[in-house]
């Protein structure tokens, strides 16, 4: 059992990619400023390039949404007007609810049932 847990950790501790080392402090490939400089600019670029990705990138949603809403969709303001109703009807009964937990909170329990 010991020797199975031993290879285990062994075997774990090899295939680990050397990458899992970059935040080390201690790594000797970092020592030097120039090395440190190299990595500071490389990671620049790579940000540089995904902020140019995602500005492409949105830009295309944009354009496809502005292009999406050229068709004449129903506006909640005019036309069809079923979204207010349906609104007012949710409103009318929130109200009502409210109106009867106060009035079972305050005592007249016919409005508990509710």
């Amino acid at each position: 059992m010991k020797i199975a847990l031993l290879l285990g950790m062994a075997l774990a501790t090899v295939s680990l990619p050397s990458i899992a080392l970059a935040d080390d402090p201690n790594d000797p490939t970092m020592r030097s400023s120039a090395a440190r400089a190299r990595d500071r600019e490389a990671i620049r670029q790579l940000n540089l390039r995904e902020a140019a990705r995602v500005r492409e990138r949105d830009a295309r949603y944009a354009e496809g949404w502005n292009n999406s809403q050229s068709y004449s969709a129903p506006r909640y303001e005019g036309g069809d007007n079923s979204y207010a109703r349906s609104r007012a009807q949710y409103e009318r009964e929130l109200a009502e609810w409210r109106h009867a937990v106060a009035a079972c909170r305050a005592g007249d329990y016919d409005y508990c049932a509710h």
